[in-house]
């Protein structure tokens, strides 16, 4: 997570007002599905670390272009020679929303509550990224110190970007507080909730004592008065609201920024962006629960992934603006594995494998069985946008003698039966998380706990101990050999059906919103765009 790789290049990039940034207006974006919860210690999705990024501080914050550390809640900050110690020492002047001074008992309180043995603040799934570290000390009302009991490559880095949740607040939730802290998020970041209406929208108002606008880094960043969120789960909704000016910004799909973003507005009114820059690219997926007889086959999961026309999706619906994904990291990752080549589309094979594996459609009826099992399963979606790509996959599967239902389910819904592993597969995403891949949070069996993201229980001892080594490695050169052998092992298993990551950043925006440049090196960089008056 903090090495620096080479320049980005941008692609595709327009003229922008050299202007200086003004503060002002509201900014209407959306985030997608509806937060089932804003609470920062056990939210999991990516809307809500949304919320979080305007709302929470962390010790120190990543430069846009570099990469470096810079200073946040923290203004110094010592690693130790030995590397397993670090210490923070905080702003005088940083507060959280509601007045109280940021403390180091605050910082401690957040390491302690992810730590919890018991899981009382659900945060088993941010768990992996600490539990190398063996405690945090209060040295004084504003100094923290981290003392780390075993070697992690990410050990600083993870402490430095640890966001800091008020104690007074958080701690020894009951139910009923529970609830209450589910809808609402108080942190020490540039913008304060103001507003959070279940089912329409989120809006943020601009925190004008945040004490970042003093730092160097500060400068010029989170110009809106206002950012109104809104719930638009479908992508061809968001475009509609878009075009009608109820957003300032989307996010395009490779099929809607060829096929939709188009016409006479286009290109005036309403500008699109392709641009590629060094940020971690995510990538969608069909998970098999690995605890269903169904799929207890590697076979039977290689031939299912080889029954996905690919091919025909990528001509359809992505038009050569993504990548064939070839297993769970990103192809442009310096960690991918270049050996391993993505699962072909191959019917003949596919079929051969399951007879293979002893599928046979015994009783005549069109679907495959074997030990008086049906090669028969639901996968759950909770987006309707992609429903079209599973229609494909259904069909073409039927030929073969596999029965898919494809149901559609709303989020919330959707995040519960994931949590309580009810589900024979899914069909998700992951956000491109970090620079420097670290496996354990989803690929590693001691995530499976806990409604940890291993939901769909995937466990391989080589991959774990794989996992283990590499992460007591700093070596980023000999890290890489293990995590790459990590790559291959985890294809070859086949516990996903891996689809596509993204090649380019594709977005859109209207003419009032103004910018600096359409993308720094790590992050396109909304943090600095301002609104003309």
């Amino acid at each position: 997570m903090f090495k620096v790789f080479l320049a980005a290049m941008l692609l595709g990039l327009s003229v922008q007002s050299m202007s200086a940034p003004t503060v002002g207006g509201t900014f209407l974006s959306n985030l997608g599905s509806e937060p089932p919860t804003l609470n920062p210690l056990s939210s999991q999705d990516a809307g809500a670390a949304e919320v979080e990024s305007y709302i929470m501080s962390s010790l120190l914050e990543r430069n846009p272009d570099t990469y470096e550390w810079e200073e946040s809640l923290a203004k110094e900050w010592s690693i130790s020679k030995d590397g397993m110690i670090f210490e923070f020492k905080l702003r005088e002047d940083a507060k959280f929303h509601d007045g109280h001074v940021v403390r180091a008992e605050d910082v401690k309180f957040t390491f302690d509550a992810i730590m919890d043995k018991s899981n009382k603040y659900k945060t088993a799934h941010r768990r992996s990224y600490f539990e190398n570290f063996d405690s945090v000390e209060i040295v004084d009302p504003l100094t923290v110190r981290f003392k780390a009991k075993e070697v992690y490559f990410a050990n600083f880095d993870q402490a430095a970007g640890l966001s800091i949740v008020p104690k007074h607040i958080y701690q020894n939730p009951d139910d009923k507080k529970e609830k209450k802290l589910n809808k609402t998020i108080i942190g020490s970041g540039p913008y304060i909730l103001d507003e959070f209406k279940r089912g329409r929208q989120i809006v943020l108002k601009r925190n004008k004592d945040w004490y970042g606008f003093k730092l160097k880094n500060g400068k010029d960043k989170y110009n809106f008065d206002r950012i109104l969120m809104r719930f638009l789960k479908e992508p061809e909704v968001e475009l509609q609201r878009f075009e009608k000016g109820d957003l300032d910004f989307v996010g395009l799909s490779p099929e809607k920024f060829v096929l939709r973003a188009k016409g006479d507005r286009w290109g005036k009114e309403l500008i699109k962006k392709k641009v590629e820059n060094k940020s971690p690219s995510g990538y969608s997926f069909i998970a098999f629960n690995m605890k269903s007889p169904v799929f207890s086959s590697v076979k039977t999961r290689k031939a299912l992934a080889m029954l996905v026309n690919k091919p025909l999706m990528n001509e359809k619906f992505q038009f050569d603006l993504s990548l064939d994904a070839n297993g769970p990291v990103y192809r442009q990752s310096f960690y991918n594995n270049t050996s391993v080549k993505p699962v072909p589309y191959d019917p003949k094979a596919a079929l051969k494998l399951l007879r293979e594996d002893g599928w046979a459609d015994k009783n005549q009826d069109g679907i495959l069985e074997k030990d008086g099992i049906k090669l028969s399963f639901t996968i759950l979606e909770p987006l309707q946008d992609f429903i079209k790509y599973l229609t494909i996959f259904q069909e073409d599967a039927k030929k073969s003698g596999v029965d898919i239902n494809v149901k559609y389910v709303e989020w919330n819904t959707f995040i519960k039966l994931l949590n309580e592993r009810k589900f024979d597969a899914v069909r998700l995403a992951w956000t491109g998380g970090q620079v420097d891949w670290d496996p354990k949070q989803v690929w590693h069996s001691s995530s499976i706990a806990n409604e940890g993201s291993n939901f769909n229980q995937y466990s391989n001892p080589k991959v774990d101990k794989l996992i283990d080594e590499a992460r007591a490695t700093m070596d980023r050169n000999k890290r890489a050999t293990m995590l790459k052998e990590v790559h291959k092992l985890i294809a070859e298993d086949h516990p996903y059906i891996f689809f596509f990551n993204k090649k380019f950043s594709l977005y859109a925006h209207n003419k009032r919103v103004q910018m600096e440049k359409d993308t720094y090196n790590y992050t396109l960089g909304v943090n600095n765009w301002w609104l003309s008056p």
